[in-house]
């Protein structure tokens, strides 16, 4: 049993048709489907969160975190049961945190 076992394992990938030298498809921001637009809101998300966490006191970046999640959970519960939520909430953290690094800029920056 142990070797149907290991044999499923190591030939999974080969009935898979899975490639070791294959590279993942690029993906052209903001997307063309929904899959790939909710990648892109990711990424931008994960780009203004990090430049935040490097702006603000952690517990301060904390609470902004609870708030804006509360904030963008709530305009957006009419979609709560769409395939379109995750990426509105998403959208909307992002647009919140830019928002708040537009404000946080010294004046005489651009």
């Amino acid at each position: 049993m142990k070797h149907l076992l290991l044999l499923a394992l190591t030939a999974a990938p080969l009935l898979m048709g899975t490639n070791a030298n294959a590279q993942e498809p690029t993906i052209q921001c903001p997307g063309e489907n929904t899959m790939e637009m909710r990648y892109c809101a990711g990424l931008s998300w994960e780009q203004s969160t990090d430049q935040l966490k490097r702006k603000v006191p952690n517990k301060m970046f904390t609470q902004w975190q609870e708030a804006t999640r509360a904030v963008c959970a709530y305009a957006f519960a009419s979609y709560k049961d769409g395939t379109i939520y995750p990426q509105l909430v998403v959208g909307c953290d992002d647009n919140l945190n830019r928002a708040l690094l537009k404000e946080l800029r010294p004046m005489d920056e651009p």
